[in-house]
This record gives structure tokens, C-alpha cells and sequence, in this order.
């Protein structure tokens, strides 16, 4: 190959601008697991699901006697005398029993939490999915550099063989202006591709963390289904959008059901104790209210309404995911197959074109090709090979999509060897709304402090 030794010197010194520090070679599971550790998109959405974890807590302490206090210093003055007093109360409020209200909220909470933990799944995905891709595409722009450089350098060999045959009459100005035209347009290509690798450096920074290294293309492709219909069947089940809106449905079902016991009474019992002046006789009650509403102008009919027509909008929705989800895997399916048939297709291109150039190389040797022949030929061979590496990397980010658009695209089912974030284990703690000060709580603290470590 002309000028492959100049190709990979270029190339090094490509990388070395490109990166201050080359560590070992990186794999791409390598990228993913850096991907997966450091992103602040997925603590941000962690800390997103703690808080829906929170309000499943907020319900069931509703549920629980209220207690409180209170202290209340009052002067009071007239013309005729001045009086002030103390007084200090304890009162206990409990709700006891409300039809089930309550209760379906509760639930319905905990149907958002299960909602949202699809959520947190699907920005994995994507986190995953971006971190692939800005992995092959920086392969891609390496690659593209050292065919650049090696274009050059080729070039430039047959600038200089135009002007020693332009020195000894055997062609005219003509060709050896042809050379220099095509050796500036070499240079252009180059600086382009150099600057396509520092805007990928610096995507692949953005989205793993960390500069990249000696990444490396993967030898093989994920495992993947053989047709769109099992990988569609594998999306019903596993997409996290799929799941997501299907606990939506069933929280939306249950604030139907809760909209319509708002006409029920409630019963509540309450207890008090209070003194006045400290040194008085404390004043002790107990009460048992039942209330319900009488008339409240259309709004608890409205809400009732508002409650179905949410219903209704999140099964079409259901409905919508289903599409779309369908699409996405067709689509991705396609995308991979056009990148496997176009990679064979340029490999013959490849072929033919190296054949043709060589030979066409040799014939301008013997006078029977012009230099205009030798580069146009030389062009179509970089040509192919460029379209090559494309549709290489296009092939593996084609797969990496599929297996996003599948739902299996995550730490877990790829077996990246990283721990992974626990949804259950925050939830666990919390959903019983521990006090503050108890066994749980101090285990909910440590928690806490562990996630803020990280």
C-alpha cells in the first residue's frame, strides 16, 4: 500500500493532538461502563424516581395520626385593667376511615413510582446508545485521518513523478497543474477530517466522561434477532416506554375510581389537651367528626370527568407507544441490513478499484495513462474505502440502535460488569415513611450518603 508508513505516523500524531494522555487500547464495553458511571443525566433522573419514591411515603403517613403542638402568649389591655396568660395545647387529628379514598391514591402513587423507574430505563438506554455511538463515530473520524494522510501522501508522490516527467518533456504544464490541484484538494480533505476528530473527541468527552483513549473497533457484532417480527416481539415485552405508559394506564385507573368517592363522608377522630397559665386545670377532649360535601358548584362532578378524559388519553397513548415502538424496531431493522448489504457491496468496490489503479498506475509508467487517469483512479479507490469504514461503523451503531429500540439495550442486559443503580432499594426504605429517628431512617441515611458520594 503507497504511503502506509506515512499513513500511521500520521495518524499517531492525529491522536497524540487529539488526546493529551493515550492510555491502553479501550473497548467499547469499556466506553459503555464509563458512560454508565459517570453520567450526570442518570443521577439527576435517580434522584427524580426518589422523589416519586416520597410522595408513595407522604400518602401513607396521611394515613396516620397527626399530632402537633402549639404555645400562645396573649396580652391584653383596656382602660379599666391589663390581663395576659399562657396557654399550651396538644392535639391529635386521625383519619379513620374514608371508603377507600385514601387507599387508590396510595395506589396510584405507587403505579407512578413503577412509571417512573421505566423512565429512568429509557435514559439509560439513551445514555448507552449516545456513548456507542460517539464511540464508533470517533473510530470513524481515526480512521478517516489516517486515509486522508495516506491520500496525501500519495498525491504527492505523483505530483513529484508529474513534474520529473514534466522536466524531461514527457508531459505537458497540464498534468503537473492537475497533481497540484488535486494535492490542495487532498490537503482540504485532511484538515476536515482533523477537525471531525476533535469535535468527535469532544462528544465522546461529553458523553462518557472522559477523553478518549486508544479506542478500538469491536471485532463482532451484539447478538441480534434474525428477522424485525422477533425483534418486534422482544420490544412488546422489554421496551421501557411500552411499560411505562401500561403503569400509567393503571394509575390513571385508580385516580378514576378514587374521583368518584369524593361524595362519601369522611370520619375522623381527634384528641386535645391544653392549659392555660401552665398552673390551671388542663382542658382534655375527644371528637369524632363526619363530614362530606353537600354542594361544591360542579367541581368534585368536574374532577370526576377530568379524571376519565386522563384515562382515555393515556390508553390511546398505550395504543400510540405500540406504534411507534413497532416503527423504531422496523426502522433500526432496515438501517442494519442496508449497512450489512452496502458493506459487501464495497468490498467488491474495493477490490475492483485497487485492481484498477494499479494498473492504471502502471500504464502511466509506460506512457499509455495520463495523470489525470492515475487520479481519478485513486480517488475512487479512497472513495470506496472511505464508504467502507462508513458502513463498517454504520453497521455497528445500526445494531447498537436495534438493540435500544428492542428495549435490551441497558447495563444489565448487556452484562457491562458495572453495579448498577438499585430503584428498589430507596423505595423499600421509604415506602413505610419511617420517622426520622429509627432503625430504618438511620439505614435510609446511609443510603443517602452513599448516593451522595457517588
Amino acid at each position: 500500500m503507497f504511503g502506509r508508513k506515512f499513513a500511521e505516523l500520521s495518524c499517531a500524531a492525529i491522536l497524540m493532538l487529539a488526546t493529551p494522555s493515550l492510555a491502553a487500547a479501550e473497548s467499547l464495553r469499556d466506553s459503555l461502563r464509563n458512560a454508565y458511571k459517570n453520567s450526570g443525566i442518570l443521577v439527576q433522573n435517580r434522584a427524580l424516581l426518589r422523589a416519586a419514591d416520597e410522595k408513595v411515603a407522604d400518602a401513607v403517613a396521611a394515613l396516620r395520626p397527626v399530632i402537633s403542638w402549639s404555645s400562645r402568649f396573649a396580652h391584653a389591655y383596656s382602660d379599666a385593667a391589663n390581663s395576659e396568660g399562657l396557654t399550651t395545647s396538644l392535639n391529635a387529628k386521625w383519619l379513620l376511615y374514608d371508603f377507600g379514598s385514601s387507599d387508590l391514591q396510595t395506589e396510584a402513587l405507587k403505579e407512578t413510582v413503577l412509571a417512573t423507574r421505566q423512565s429512568l430505563v429509557a435514559i439509560e438506554q439513551n445514555v448507552l446508545l449516545r456513548a456507542a455511538t460517539a464511540h464508533m463515530n470517533y473510530r470513524r473520524s481515526v480512521e478517516f485521518v489516517s486515509l486522508r494522510s495516506a491520500n496525501v501522501e500519495l498525491i504527492e508522490q505523483e505530483l513529484r513523478a508529474a513534474q520529473d516527467r514534466f522536466d524531461v518533456g514527457e508531459v505537458t504544464r497540464t498534468d503537473v497543474a492537475l497533481a497540484e490541484a488535486r494535492l490542495a484538494s487532498a490537503r482540504a480533505s485532511l484538515a476536515s477530517a482533523q477537525g471531525e476528530l476533535a469535535k468527535a473527541a469532544a462528544e465522546y468527552h461529553a458523553v462518557v466522561g472522559r477523553e478518549p483513549g486508544d479506542l478500538v473497533t469491536p471485532s463482532s457484532l451484539p447478538e441480534l434477532p434474525k428477522d424485525a417480527s422477533a425483534a418486534i416481539s422482544t420490544a412488546r415485552s422489554h421496551h421501557p416506554e411500552l411499560i411505562r405508559v401500561k403503569h400509567e394506564v393503571a394509575a390513571a385507573e385508580l385516580a378514576v375510581k378514587a374521583s368518584q368517592l369524593a361524595y362519601r363522608p369522611r370520619l375522623e377522630a381527634g384528641a386535645g389537651l391544653s392549659n392555660v397559665d401552665l398552673d390551671g386545670e388542663v382542658t382534655r377532649s375527644l371528637s369524632l367528626t363526619v363530614s362530606g360535601p353537600v354542594y361544591s358548584g360542579g367541581a368534585i362532578a368536574s374532577a370526576s370527568r377530568s379524571a376519565i378524559a386522563q384515562r382515555d388519553a393515556t390508553r390511546a397513548r398505550l395504543h400510540v407507544a405500540g406504534l411507534e415502538v413497532e416503527q423504531t424496531v422496523r426502522n433500526a431493522f432496515v438501517v442494519l441490513e442496508v449497512a450489512r448489504s452496502t458493506g459487501e457491496a464495497t468490498d467488491r468496490q474495493i477490490e475492483a478499484a485497487g485492481v484498477a489503479f494499479r494498473g492504471v498506475r502502471e500504464e502511466a509508467s509506460l506512457g499509455a495513462r495520463t495523470t489525470l487517469d492515475v487520479l481519478n483512479a485513486e480517488q475512487e479507490l479512497l472513495d470506496a474505502r472511505v464508504s467502507r469504514i462508513s458502513t463498517q461503523i454504520d453497521e455497528q451503531i445500526a445494531s447498537y440502535s436495534l438493540l435500544a429500540a428492542m428495549g435490551k439495550l441497558t447495563a444489565t442486559a448487556l452484562d457491562l460488569g458495572v453495579k448498577t443503580y438499585d430503584p428498589s432499594e430507596y423505595y423499600n426504605l421509604v415506602k413505610s415513611a419511617p420517622r426520622a429517628k429509627s432503625k430504618q431512617g438511620a439505614a435510609l441515611d446511609r443510603v443517602l450518603k452513599g448516593l451522595a458520594g457517588n
